[in-house]
């Protein structure tokens, strides 16, 4: 029965070794795979909720330009001129042509 030298481990010994750095990787990795699930699921929640968000400001906007629209409309100013800041439209003699 050969004898192994008192340095170097027996064969046994170091396939025990490397199984356990194997399961170690293995668990470790595991590990790593659940974690990069959690993140890439919370990551998705968060982006379900910024395009929640990113909608409702897009409709809004759109509100708001109805509305400046409404607010600028020829018409409306026309009569918030003549009837706010008592303003009226010359008379043709008040009219004057300047030659250059």
């Amino acid at each position: 029965m050969p004898t192994a030298t008192l340095g170097a481990p027996a064969p046994g010994r170091r396939l025990l070794w490397l199984n356990l750095a194997t399961l170690v990787l293995v668990v470790a990795s595991a590990f790593g795979v659940i974690h990069t699930t959690h993140a890439c699921r919370a990551l998705y929640a968060e982006l379900q909720v910024l395009e929640a968000r990113q909608w409702h400001l897009q409709e809004e906007y759109g509100r708001l330009v109805l509305e400046e629209s409404v607010w600028a409309s020829h018409q409306r100013v026309e009569k918030v001129a003549r009837s706010e800041l008592h303003m009226v439209e010359p008379d043709l003699s008040s009219y004057r042509v300047v030659a250059p």
